[in-house]
């Protein structure tokens, strides 16, 4: 493994030295039209030297990016062909970078694979929000040069292959009809039993399956049981379409197995496209018109933020305003105080709060000690708590962090910015 005694000693995570992309003598004076390339946002330079002569081997032109934000500007700049993608960066993590790379139209179709040591179960979580497939660190110089073979097959295979397991005959072919609808970028192979699509998955490639519950014979929870028994099929994305209610365990249970439930009404074919756009990397600007204002439409519709309450405390109300109507936008409930001590006794009289915003610069009670107050309550422990700073001052991150924040971010608010960091939190 890289760090052990054997071979090369590389830090497993967040080692990030003063060297610059330009010292690692990567290839963005080189690209040519025509060329394959890969964005390397890691902040580990060793690690970063690594992945880059590896890709080199595999036909890549490589780019490397040291921090979060530098690499997702480069992303947008350049559009790589593919990412490869650390979680602890400085700038803005990975996670974050992930969730802007996939609600952006420009870079959406990009596949991801994640290298990270940085969090335990890791890989559920990388994948549901649209990474291609995730690696732990330490890991062998083999296992890497694997990972990167396989990126270079998805890049260079144009067009993706989803099944679709549904016995309705109506409903399998409006699902057809509505995703192969484009310019021959995605076959769909459409069976009617669970058995039929097990087998079918058993003998060839396919990039997605989408899949109903109430299935005749083996049901499609067994499906999906077998599917994830099957350690070819660990990464295969999964996403649930059903008119079947479910109870809290089996909603936990699919939500475990599966990267999205979708349940069946006259939008959620439109919700489908969307995830299956997502999980099978397809290029917005390739489809025709239609589809693409149904992928617009359903990007701002996030059902990550449908109902979720948030509390935001700022002594400016044109602040509270600006938020108030980015928030309620994408169908979030808000509640605001103009001041620390009224927004810790809105949180107490309303403990279902999903997320709070605060002004860390209030008068009676600052943002810092209203966040204190916060965390003793044990009902709050985990609360995403988001600091609003009026600008960006060296010591900030870790003042806010001290006094209990999850996360920070600057004014004026950028509305996706703030939109990303509360998918983030908001996550699960």
């Amino acid at each position: 493994m890289l760090g052990g005694p054997s071979s090369l000693d590389l830090p497993t995570d967040g080692a990030a030295d003063e060297a610059s992309p330009a010292l690692l003598r990567d290839d963005r004076e080189r690209i040519v039209p025509g060329d394959r390339t890969l964005l390397i946002i890691e902040d580990d330079t060793t690690f970063a030297r690594l992945i880059l002569d590896l890709a080199r081997e595999k036909g890549f032109k490589g780019l490397v990016a040291l921090r979060g934000d530098d690499g997702l500007a480069l992303a947008r700049d350049i559009k790589p062909d593919a990412i490869t993608l650390d979680l602890n960066l400085p700038g803005l993590d990975g996670w974050t970078v992930l969730d802007r790379l996939k609600h952006d139209p420009r870079t959406r179709h990009i596949p991801v694979h994640l290298i990270s040591g940085a969090e335990v179960d890791a890989r559920p979580r990388a994948l549901k929000q649209g990474a291609l497939a995730f690696l732990s660190k330490p890991v062998s110089r083999g296992a890497l040069a694997a990972a990167l073979a396989d990126v270079k097959g998805f890049v260079e295979r144009r067009v993706r292959s989803l099944l679709v397991v549904e016995d309705d005959p109506l409903q399998r072919d409006a699902l057809v009809d509505l995703i192969e609808d484009g310019e021959g970028d995605v076959v769909v192979t459409a069976v009617r039993s669970a058995e039929e699509g097990l087998g079918l998955l058993r003998e060839r490639h396919f990039d997605c399956a989408i899949v109903d519950l109430g299935l005749p014979a083996m049901s499609g929870f067994e499906m999906i049981r077998a599917v994830r028994g099957d350690a070819r099929l660990r990464e295969l994305p999964i996403i649930v379409h059903t008119g079947q209610a479910l109870s809290a365990e089996e909603e936990l249970e699919l939500g475990r197995m599966t990267e999205a439930i979708i349940v069946k009404s006259p939008e959620s074919l439109e919700h489908l496209l969307d995830e299956a756009a997502l999980f099978l990397h397809r290029v917005e600007a390739d489809l025709p018109s239609t589809r693409h204002q149904l992928l617009a439409q359903q990007i701002d519709a996030d059902p990550v933020f449908t109902g979720k309450r948030v509390l935001v405390v700022d002594d400016d109300v044109r602040n509270i305003f600006a938020i108030t109507s980015v928030l309620e936008r994408h169908k979030m409930r808000v509640l605001y105080a103009e001041d620390g001590r009224r927004g810790l006794a809105i949180l107490r009289d309303n403990p279902d709060i999903h997320a709070v915003l605060l002004d860390v610069m209030m008068p009676e009670m600052d943002g810092y000690e209203a966040m204190r107050e916060i965390r003793k309550d044990p009902r709050f422990a985990s609360l995403p708590l988001i600091a609003l700073t009026a600008k960006a001052m060296r010591g900030d991150r870790e003042k806010c962090l001290g006094a209990g924040a999850s996360d920070y971010i600057t004014k004026p608010v950028e509305p996706d910015r703030l939109l990303s960091l509360l998918r983030v939190w908001l996550y699960g």
